[in-house]
């Protein structure tokens, strides 16, 4: 072959690669968009004055490589990540308070697979110091079809081990099986990726019986063939759990009627971002990235999406996530961007009519719950109406703290 049938050749591939990708996100748009101008058009605008239940989730990944999803961080590396990141938080954060006094906090998915000992633990102490808690993450399926057996394995053992080994996760009532939330690794949630980065069918109904009370996997990253075309909704799964991707679908929480599949489905915000200053249109998933790093102008989009429970307009629940043990996205977690955006966040909070509530995920899904039961009042209240923690966090980050703190 010469120089310009080889030439030819890979302009051929180039031009096939370019039409996948297009393809792919046109798929991706034409599933869920639809919906998105339906919610727009029927879903009426939040009251003047609002309580916003948020909470974020932090896909944890000390060992994570950006450029390549296979590879480990170094040890060292990955203990320097840990011990710069539970020393730094509560010195740049601590201020920046909800209306009860408590802290912005993040919920750790941390990867299963991944399980060290000595990250864990520092990690718990972090948490029952009142930081956030430490909940379960896993990518499975990467490499070949993952089988019901070991997801269900890796679960139970990973669960067992943040329960009884670190003192993490929480029981419902007199449970004596620790309850836990889950997020999905590559969003695969149930095999819902065309068989991709998952290989289980079954894992919703594996979910449930393992204790998981609720799913925050979605939305997706952008263009990711698992994302649902149900949108910005909390709700029980409308299929059998035993299908595939049965969360495609299902009934909203409602007021009045008490959730009795499991487990519950939690959203964040997913719409379309039309900048016309800026001539642009992006999607708008609730990431906090380097790129794209929280700002009062995305609040504004989030309130527009954020789901709520029929029946309870007031409640705004806004679900971001993120990766915080990602080097690029070190400016959004824990740097300048991150700490602006609460001052502005927190010291403005009264003249946008709102009233801040910073949550973990397992106190959102405990709120949700009360609305469900008709609650009302303070949404704060009933951050541990079912399911419990298995330690309590200190006076001082429950807000009964006599020190100057910046309020919302």
């Amino acid at each position: 072959m010469n120089n310009v049938e080889q030439a030819s050749g890979a302009t051929v591939a180039r031009r096939k690669a370019s039409l996948a990708r297009r393809g792919r996100k046109l798929s991706y748009m034409r599933r869920w968009v639809p919906s998105y101008f339906w919610q727009r058009l029927t879903r009426p605008n939040p009251p003047a004055r609002t309580h916003l239940i948020i909470a974020l989730a932090d896909h944890f990944e000390p060992a994570i490589v950006p450029e390549d999803g296979s590879a480990r961080a170094p040890y060292d590396e990955q203990e320097r990540r840990m011990e710069r990141w539970c020393r730094e938080y509560q010195l740049r954060f601590g201020q920046y308070r909800d209306a009860e006094g408590r802290p912005f906090i993040h919920t750790y998915y941390y990867p299963a697979e991944q399980y060290d000992q000595a990250h864990i633990a520092r990690l718990a102490e972090h948490c029952h110091s009142g930081w956030g808690e430490v909940e379960i993450h896993l990518h499975h399926g990467i490499g070949e079809p993952d089988s019901e057996g070991n997801t269900r394995r890796q679960l139970v053992e990973f669960r067992d081990l943040l329960a009884k080994r670190h003192g993490c996760l929480c029981y419902r009532n007199r449970s004596t099986q620790p309850c836990y939330s889950f997020v999905h690794g590559n969003f695969a949630l149930a095999n819902s990726n065309d068989g991709r980065f998952c290989g289980v069918d079954t894992e919703m109904q594996i979910l449930a019986e393992t204790g998981c009370y609720a799913d925050l996997t979605l939305p997706t990253a952008a263009f990711n063939g698992a994302q649902t075309s149900k949108i910005n909704s909390l709700y029980e799964c409308g299929f059998p759990l035993t299908e595939r991707a049965p969360h495609r679908t299902g009934r909203d929480l409602t007021r009045g009627t008490a959730p009795t599949i499991w487990p519950l489905m939690v959203q964040g915000p997913l719409l379309l971002d039309f900048n016309f200053r800026a001539r642009r249109l992006k999607v708008e998933n609730g990431a906090l990235t380097g790129r794209n790093p929280a700002s009062l102008r995305r609040l504004r989009l989030w309130k527009r999406a954020a789901p709520r429970v029929k029946g309870v307009p007031e409640w705004l629940f806004i679900k971001l996530h993120c990766h915080s043990m990602d080097p690029r996205d070190e400016d959004a977690t824990l740097g300048a961007s991150m700490q602006g955006f609460l001052r502005e966040l927190v010291s403005g909070a009264e003249e946008r009519g709102e009233v801040l509530h910073f949550v973990s995920a397992r106190e959102m899904v405990n709120i949700m719950l009360a609305a469900c039961d008709g609650r009302e009042g303070n949404p704060g209240d009933y951050r541990d109406y079912q399911f419990k923690p298995l330690r309590g966090s200190s006076p001082e980050l429950r807000g009964e703290s006599p020190a100057a703190v910046l309020r919302g």
